[in-house]
């Protein structure tokens, strides 16, 4: 009888902590907060400088594509939308908060004192973390303490636990949330993340500390935790944390939901759910101060997760004319007809331009004539820039061009290959792209890519291979190279595309359908998700199987596809 009464005490136990567990989440209330990083705040130049001399307008578009001195008066209308937004209660910030942070501190200060303002007039908090532009190690760095004192009042006067040299905490959000903002920098290498194991298991122990208390854990840092670009640890890898994969599923299986980051500058939302059926959302946000200018906001309950994205329409122009000098009229036209759509997009189209451009100069390769490829490599890159820089249309364009190695140039209404390359990088960083592979914007640009393999390869080989019995042939009268009309000979009589061109578009492909169509079932800047109490913790084996299956479909249309493309090959083309 003993026994059993024991048993029936341990049960009775058992149920009233769980209850008393329970009854901590019961509260189902609206928890609404803006999250906005990369802020990348410079203190305004007195007058604009000639950066790109190729531009008409945007001579001072920089290669980073960011709107450095207008960055100011962003965050300023940024922080007026939050104030204005009554139900907003709290500003989360995960890192770069300035541009220039290691080394000029009146970018920390200018930063501190417009977020110290917004607090006062307000009444709402605001939580930041570090970036990789933040702070750093070195000696004349700015460094952990002197970011934490310059940036006590938003996340570190309120904590109640931090990590000794390094600027990670833990902070009350309100009764239901509780904000792990960890410091996922490497100190001592400029963009590469420093997410270590200590680190991963200090998030898992505060997550669980968190939901011991009765409160759910949102986690804020500024390298990516989940994919968002395709294979990003490969192709950029020193913007997601280290073996993200398997942290993920840690982070996951603590019970992490939420989880805020910056650092590539796009708007992606990407889900991971764990082996036990636990799912973690990464929202990568853009940066604020970089086309597309957004932010979110964010209302959450116990059952469902809101978001939407927002975006800053418009500054104070005569603010910003009245600080720095030189802005075209034509500029000032776009930032007041539409600042955001059109001004800021403008600005980013030529900034993107502008960097990879000058990335394909020779000097910028490290080439100096007498090289021994400096003839090849240059006849390559002037026949690609050449491709990209002529207008696509009319006498003389890439579509005339084109034709010539019977390649079809589909009409449309962009001036030429940059207008359309820069038009998709500007998709993928305002998030939600809808591109479609065989449409006109990712046609125009595969066959750019046809035409510069074919005419640079011939331009190669009549420049370097064939350049003595081209200059015999000249004095002959005959102007064409050997190698240019023997490709133009081929395609006229075997059409436009190679069986090997098909081959390459049937591996490349799915990597540009992630890069231009996001379809991963989560919306990069509107959408409803689960909330925090929807789900539980229990192995699901289902949903493991679910994942292989989802895997093993990838692999399986991957294939097809190929195949697809291969069997369209050998009915068009004589092989």
């Amino acid at each position: 009888m003993k026994r059993f009464l024991s048993v029936i005490l341990s049960v009775a136990l058992i149920f009233s902590c769980v209850a008393v567990g329970f009854s901590a989440f019961a509260q189902d209330t609206t928890t609404k907060f803006a999250v906005a990083s990369d802020l990348h705040y410079v203190v305004p130049e007195e007058e604009l400088e000639m950066i790109n001399d190729k531009e008409p307008v945007f001579w001072f578009a920089n290669r980073r594509a960011q709107l450095e001195n207008e960055s100011g008066f962003i965050i300023d209308e940024f922080l007026r939308q939050c104030a204005e937004d009554e139900d907003c209660e709290f500003v989360l910030i995960p890192g770069d908060l300035v541009n220039d942070g290691r080394i000029v501190v009146q970018q920390h200060i200018d930063v501190a004192a417009k977020l110290k303002k917004f607090e006062a007039e307000t009444g709402k908090q605001v939580y930041v973390i570090n970036g990789n532009h933040d702070n750093g190690a070195g000696e004349n760095d700015f460094k952990y303490d002197d970011f934490i004192e310059n940036y006590y009042e938003f996340g570190y006067a309120e904590a109640i636990e931090t990590v000794e040299g390094e600027c990670s905490y833990v902070a009350e959000l309100n009764d239901d949330y509780r904000l792990i903002a960890v410091d996922s920098c490497d100190p001592t290498k400029s963009t590469e993340d420093g997410m270590t194991n200590a680190k991963v298991n200090w998030v898992i122990e505060q997550a669980e500390k968190a939901y011991a208390d009765g409160k759910y854990p949102i986690l804020m840092m500024h390298h990516n935790l989940l994919d968002h670009l395709p294979m990003q640890r490969i192709l950029s890898r020193n913007f997601i944390v280290r073996n993200h994969t398997i942290t993920a599923e840690k982070f996951a299986n603590a019970g992490i939901k939420l989880v805020f980051t910056g650092h590539e500058h796009c708007s992606d939302a990407a889900v991971y759910t764990s082996a036990l059926g636990n799912r973690i959302y990464d929202f990568a946000n853009t940066s604020l101060t970089m086309y597309p200018l957004a932010y979110k906001i964010f209302s959450v309950t116990d059952d469902e997760i809101t978001y939407e994205s927002k975006e800053i329409d418009k500054i104070d122009v005569d603010a910003l004319t009245s600080t720095v000098a030189g802005f075209p009229q034509e500029a000032i036209d776009m930032m007041n007809e539409d600042f955001n759509g059109v001004y800021a997009k403008q600005f980013f189209k030529a900034g993107i331009e502008y960097r990879l451009a000058k990335g394909m100069r020779m000097e910028e390769m490290g080439m100096e004539e007498g090289d021994p490829f400096y003839n090849l490599v240059y006849t390559a890159v002037t026949g690609l820039t050449d491709v990209l820089e002529k207008p696509l249309y009319g006498e003389g364009g890439i579509q005339e061009m084109a034709k010539e190695y019977n390649i079809e140039i589909p009409d449309s209404d962009y001036y030429n290959c940059w207008d359309v390359a820069t038009e998709l990088v500007g998709a993928h960083y305002a998030g939600s792209e809808d591109y479609d592979i065989q449409g006109t914007e990712v046609t125009i640009f595969l066959r750019a890519v046809a035409l510069v393999l074919r005419s640079d390869l011939a331009a190669i080989a009549d420049n370097t291979l064939l350049g003595a019995a081209n200059m015999l042939l000249e004095k002959f009268g005959y102007e064409d190279g050997i190698a240019d009309s023997i490709t133009k000979l081929a395609t006229d009589t075997f059409g436009g595309v190679s069986t090997v061109e098909y081959f390459l578009l049937a591996l490349v492909s799915p990597l540009l359908i992630e890069f231009i169509a996001d379809d991963d079932g989560v919306d990069d800047n509107n959408g409803t998700l689960p909330g925090y109490a929807v789900g539980g913790t229990d192995i699901a084996f289902g949903n493991i199987s679910d994942r292989m299956q989802k895997i093993f479909e990838a692999i399986i249309a991957y294939v097809s596809y190929i195949i697809k493309v291969i069997t369209r090959a050998i009915e068009v083309l004589p092989l």
